[in-house]
């Protein structure tokens, strides 16, 4: 097999950073307190008056006894801190440790990229995909480890399957499913849970100024939308192949279309005043003190 083309320097520093922060038990413990202790807080109060969040009981209700695979649609670089701040808001006691598989430009070639995955999310992004077709064997690496991050009970996975960011006008237009999903769900077994989400822009500036807007509850919410675990069992009784894997991810994409349209619903009965303010849904009417009142179980 031929070796992959050499990494850089600020490549190798990149990686070095992230396995320690995700493969050494000290580093992930030390990860997980700057989520919750650190990234959690200030995404709260950036984004909580905005975030309305639809599914968060069931998902509380869950015990699932493997890893979490978490998959959503992908309209901005935000959707995932959003979508931890609704789970640690819960808490949702499952999602002890946080991984997110990121492309491996910016985040790992740049040192701007490390020191947002460092100050930002602590070294979750990870592990990292390789656009080069050179450097095949460290995709392979990746897509092992993130099998073994699902194989543990406590793991969360978030990926998604659209593989890309989707930039057109029409937020419900999703892209289409990229097979890579697929395969780890097929290989991992693990629980998957579908997620939608809109309302989050890229200008993080822009974002957190609506926080405080008249029209944060209403133009400017950000829905996010959890749904049941997706049934693929009769997809793992089948041999594993590349269209197995793209059969699972389309199977996914189903799912998540489903929430959009659940959410499109909410969205026109918040805009129609059908939502009050005081709903339990929107996560500032939970108390901040709730992320630890079971600090046991982290």
């Amino acid at each position: 097999m031929p070796e992959d083309a050499p990494l850089s320097r600020v490549e190798r520093l990149a990686l070095r950073f992230a396995q320690a922060s995700n493969e050494d038990p000290r580093g992930k413990w030390l990860q997980t307190q700057f989520l919750r202790g650190v990234s959690y807080i200030w995404v709260r109060a950036s984004l909580a008056n905005r975030m309305f969040v639809d599914g968060l009981e069931d998902m509380m209700a869950l015990r699932p006894t493997a890893g979490v695979l978490l998959v959503s649609n992908h309209r901005s670089f935000f959707d995932q801190y959003a979508m931890l701040l609704g789970l640690y808001m819960g808490p949702v006691h499952w999602a002890k440790r946080l991984q997110f598989p990121v492309r491996a430009n910016f985040f790992y070639d740049q040192p701007l990229g490390i020191a947002v995955n460092a100050l930002v999310a602590g070294g979750a992004m990870y592990p990292p995909i390789f656009r080069q077709t050179e450097r095949k064997n460290l995709n392979d690496e990746a897509l092992d480890k993130m099998v073994e991050i699902l194989a543990k009970q406590g793991n969360v996975l978030g990926m998604h399957p659209e593989g890309t960011r989707g930039k057109g006008p029409d937020p419900y237009q999703l892209l289409p499913a990229q097979p890579g999903v697929g395969k780890v769900a097929l290989l991992a077994k693990p629980t998957v849970v579908p997620t939608f989400i809109h309302g989050l822009g890229n200008n993080i500036a822009q974002d957190i100024a609506w926080n405080f807007g008249k029209s944060a509850k209403r133009e400017k919410a950000v829905i996010t939308i959890f749904g049941p675990p997706v049934d693929y069992s009769d997809l793992t009784a089948e041999k594993p192949r590349p269209t197995l894997y793209k059969k699972a991810a389309d199977r996914f994409m189903v799912e998540i279309k489903k929430l959009a349209e659940r959410e499109k619903a909410i969205r026109a009965d918040m805009m129609a005043g059908k939502i009050s303010d005081d709903d339990q849904r929107w996560l500032n009417n939970r108390p901040v003190n709730k992320l630890y009142a079971h600090e046991g179980q982290l």
